[in-house]
């Protein structure tokens, strides 16, 4: 298992990958359809897409979730 220390950047890994595998092989394919050199375009896209994908999960999640917190009503029981 991988220590809880390490959550923060997993969650960042693999929901950019995640997202970023969808979001570029639907817009590669409705760019450019599915035709020959598909997965060349798509993973051109893909690889020049990730890091930026992951730089702002991993900077952005965090504030995110605070301001989702100060949005939500907390239940009260």
């Amino acid at each position: 298992m991988i220590p809880a220390r390490f959550a923060p950047l997993l969650f960042s890994v693999l929901m950019s990958i995640y997202m970023v595998t969808l979001m570029t092989m639907v817009i590669t394919w409705v760019n450019t359809g599915l035709g020959e050199g598909f997965l060349g375009r798509w993973w051109r896209a893909f690889y020049i897409a990730w890091p930026v994908a992951f730089a702002l999960i991993w900077i952005g999640a965090p504030r995110l979730q605070r301001l989702v917190g100060k949005l939500v009503r907390r239940q009260v029981q």
